[in-house]
């Protein structure tokens, strides 16, 4: 292995850590950085696809709709395998988000398991996450006690 490959290996782990220590802060508009302006983002569930953004703009407005409904975001981020070549390169990781939500007065975890397909660019000095398809594996819905 290079020294120039572990180096990127390091940045686009920097960058899938960076995308979900952003995104349980909830600071949406310093996530949208992390992204090109063309960014494709699609969530599957079950194998279908249940949601797809294309663009910034459009996925700042659903991820600031979704974090206005979340008490709590908690994500721990897993394996990180990648391919690169050149200013490309495409990525798995493997992801554990929980979420609190309020539902009828009591809070709800919700516990997601899941596979991240990703394609990346090196664009202005740094990897960007340029496609995203989440792969929510496991779902596990609870109520917590106070």
């Amino acid at each position: 292995m290079s020294l120039e490959f572990l180096e990127t290996k390091d940045q686009l782990r920097k960058l899938i850590d960076d995308y979900a220590t952003l995104g349980d802060q909830k600071k949406i508009a310093e996530q949208m950085n992390l992204f090109t302006d063309e960014i494709v983002y699609k969530a599957f569930m079950g194998g279908a696809l249940v949601s797809e953004v294309s663009g910034k703009d459009q996925m700042e407005k659903e991820f600031n709709g979704h974090a206005a409904l979340v008490k709590t975001y908690f994500t721990l981020n897993g394996q990180h395998e990648i391919t690169i070549d050149g200013n490309t390169a495409t990525g798995i990781s493997f992801t554990q988000i929980k979420m609190i939500r309020e539902v009828d007065g009591k809070d709800v975890l919700t516990d997601y398991s899941v596979r991240y397909d990703d394609s990346y660019i090196f664009e202005n000095g740094m990897w960007l996450i340029h496609a995203r398809e989440g792969h929510f594996l496991i779902v596990e819905e609870r109520s917590l006690s106070k």
